[in-house]
């Protein structure tokens, strides 16, 4: 068994997820403890340059994967390529970000090779050798610390905005290493008729600022002040699951424990009352703010700052102080 860690590269495109880079951030503080090298698995179709972004980033070579076969994210084709190359070069870790897509290959690759998985991380160290994992467990509550068993590679995804990513030195040097496709289209079941488009969205998972709506805020029209105070910041707007399944907003907006798990700087809380369920998605932001006109809701316990009032009087107060600042 080598002490290289491998990562995957998750991307769409030709263009990585941010989460990819953070987690090549934490492999490379993993590799550098267990004295072997970054590995970056770059699959897709006509990502030689993704590959080379990764050799830039910190990766010290790149095993890269391109087939139309790989074009799109199937966990079928991906899967089998990564178990093959970890079969064929023992890594001592497999490294991926917490995107739906990490969690699934995760989930996959384990599994097919028998070994030990921790998901979301938020903390990897070695110790005597070996890889450790800290998660949170119980909706935050406590912190899991994930020690590993023998079975190699030890597998973990790290949740998003916790690692820092490296940037990119252009004259940096590494190997690219041509990985063929370990699966024909004919051996693939599952097929991609097309994709829906969000562009002009700002996605949950990525947003630095999250305003999120609750069953306080009445129904559908009553999402309206919290959209417009996530524009005027530049963010993304969220709700409970309450407003979720009173299909007032789109599954899409749930934060949660059944929803997103997000971890901004900023998450503005307009009329959640912080149900155990909604804490989960979010109490690891940096800072929260709630807005409530109960004074006993439970999300108070976790604000950072808190208004006791009628939303709909501070929410709009809100969004034009922050446009005036913005004039």
């Amino acid at each position: 068994m080598s002490k290289d860690v491998f990562l995957w590269v998750d991307q769409a495109g030709g263009k990585a997820d941010q989460v990819a880079w953070e987690a090549l951030g934490a492999a490379r503080e993993v590799a550098g403890e267990l004295g072997g090298r970054v590995v970056a698995l770059v699959l897709g179709e006509d990502v030689d340059g993704l590959a080379e972004e990764a050799i830039q980033r910190g990766a010290d070579r790149a095993f890269v994967g391109s087939d139309p076969t790989l074009s799109r994210f199937r966990v079928e084709p991906y899967a089998a390529l990564v178990v093959r190359l970890v079969r064929e070069h023992a890594p001592a870790a497999l490294v991926m970000g917490a995107s739906n897509a990490g969690l699934e290959m995760a989930a996959c690759v384990a599994a097919r090779l028998g070994v030990g998985l921790a998901s979301d991380c938020i903390g990897l160290a070695v110790e005597g050798g070996s890889l450790v994992a800290t998660r949170p467990a119980l909706i935050g509550n406590v912190m899991a610390r994930v020690v590993f068993g023998d079975a190699r590679p030890a597998v973990v995804t790290v949740r998003r905005r916790v690692f820092s990513a490296p940037d990119a030195n252009p004259g940096r040097q590494g190997d690219l290493v041509a990985a063929g496709p370990a699966m024909a289209e004919e051996d693939i079941t599952t097929k991609i008729d097309g994709f829906e488009s969000t562009a002009g969205e700002v996605s949950l998972t990525d947003a630095r600022v999250i305003v999120s709506g609750g069953r306080g805020v009445g129904g559908p029209e009553g999402f309206r002040p919290v959209r417009a105070l996530a524009d005027a910041v530049g963010g993304a707007m969220g709700a409970s699951r309450a407003a979720v399944d009173a299909g007032w907003v789109p599954y899409a907006h749930q934060v949660g424990q059944t929803g997103k798990t997000v971890q901004p700087d900023l998450y503005i809380a307009c009329g959640i009352s912080g149900a155990v369920q909604h804490l989960a998605g979010m109490k690891t932001a940096k800072v929260i703010v709630a807005i409530n006109q109960n004074a006993t809701a439970p999300i108070f316990n976790f604000a950072h700052y808190g208004i006791v009032g009628d939303l709909f009087e501070y929410v709009p107060a809100l969004a034009e102080e922050v446009r005036k600042r913005q004039r």
